[in-house]
């Protein structure tokens, strides 16, 4: 009880007003590179950069200047791609408005920025061209792209002609026709609180990786696409990883039963341990081992595989959203191509925990999986 109480850094009654920590993610939802793009010199994904664009910079920009409005909040750290923006935001002391209203404001500075990137992008609907003085609006184009090509190399000056653009065109144009210009961020950023001190380590770790598991995404694209209706037997997966693993000679499962544990918990832990020291031994000796690693004691034989860089399926108690990339533990073995995911349901968003009747149902799959022969 004591160590749970310990990181409630939400005072009672106050819901995302409390001091603490949040990581926020805005996404351009078009998922078009307008904010920069990724470098990888000489092939190296751990060498991978992105590159700003003068939109890009301007939004940086936006979000480092949410500490001089709001004196309590500090970034902590931050990391734009080339379609969306990461940053852990630190408050340290309760805000009378709470950081869903920090957001949204920075939110609405990063749509100003948008509108004026449209116009200077020449993607406003005709509906607007014929509302706004034509010369002018090719007068605003012309200068934004001289600094797009490099006329403008400082952050805060690009920033300032972004923003002076918007206001102009908020001005000269009636506002009806201003909304309708396309603000590029049209989907509020997601937030999430961080609760425990592990989270901000692990989160900073998974904000710098990004540029690394894009590159490597690039660069391998078949182990990282989603792959539509594997057969296998008589049901349907869909998977992310190498299929190949499908035709090796010979598989077992991994699933340590209640019993094991019991015997355990009772004083005998010979058979737990003999067994999972016999999964090892037979993926040391080429077996692919299939399994939805659930219980702890799962989960350790797959740690060791892992670290001895052993192949194996993992089955997924929920499907494949778009975009999606496996999570740090799993993303290496899968840029390496010693893993496949499957799963044999459709991406639930609403979807938190695994269910028993799910547990049952992935084992059995298991079991189908290294007793049938595979049709692809």
């Amino acid at each position: 009880m004591v160590e749970q109480e310990k990181w409630q850094w939400q005072e009672p009654g106050t819901t995302w007003k409390g001091a603490g920590l949040y990581h926020i993610t805005l996404t351009v939802p078009s998922r078009q590179p307008l904010l920069g793009s990724l470098i990888i010199p000489d092939n190296d994904p751990s060498k991978a950069n992105v590159k700003r664009t003068a939109l890009g910079n301007a939004l940086v920009d936006c979000l480092l200047s949410i500490a001089s409005y709001h004196p309590e909040v500090q970034i902590l750290h931050f990391c734009l791609m080339p379609d969306h923006l990461h940053a852990v935001l630190y408050v340290r002391r309760t805000m009378p408005k709470g950081i869903r209203m920090v957001v949204r404001g920075f939110w609405q500075g990063a749509k100003k920025l948008g509108r004026a990137y449209s116009v200077a992008s020449s993607i406003a609907p005709n509906t607007i061209r014929e509302n706004y003085q034509e010369d002018k609006l090719k007068n605003y184009q012309e200068g934004m792209l001289r600094y797009y090509q490099g006329g403008v190399r400082n952050l805060k000056e690009e920033t300032v002609q972004l923003e002076a653009v918007s206001a102009s065109l908020c001005k000269q144009m009636d506002k009806e026709a201003y909304y309708q210009l396309e603000p590029v961020f049209t989907e509020i950023p997601f937030i999430r609180s961080m609760g425990h001190n592990t989270q901000l380590p692990n989160t900073i770790r998974y904000i710098d990786m990004n540029p690394q598991r894009l590159a490597t995404k690039r660069l391998k694209p078949g182990y990282f696409r989603v792959q539509k209706d594997i057969m296998i037997g008589k049901r349907s997966y869909d998977g992310v990883g190498n299929t190949t693993l499908l035709i090796a000679e010979h598989f077992e499962t991994v699933h340590v039963r209640r019993v094991m544990v019991e015997e355990a918990n009772h004083g005998n832990d010979e058979p737990l341990r003999n067994y999972m020291n016999s999964c090892i031994m037979a993926a040391r000796k080429g077996v692919i081992m299939v399994s939805p690693f659930i219980s702890p004691y799962e989960k350790q034989v797959m740690q060791v595989m892992l670290r001895e860089k052993l192949p194996f399926i993992y089955l997924s108690d929920n499907g494949f959203r778009e975009y999606y990339k496996p999570t740090d533990v799993l993303f290496d073995a899968c840029a390496s191509g010693r893993l496949l995911i499957l799963s044999p349901w459709t991406y639930d968003a609403s979807k938190r925990h695994i269910s028993r009747v799910d547990c049952v149902a992935l084992n059995t799959m298991a079991e189908e999986i290294c007793n049938k022969k595979t049709a692809r």
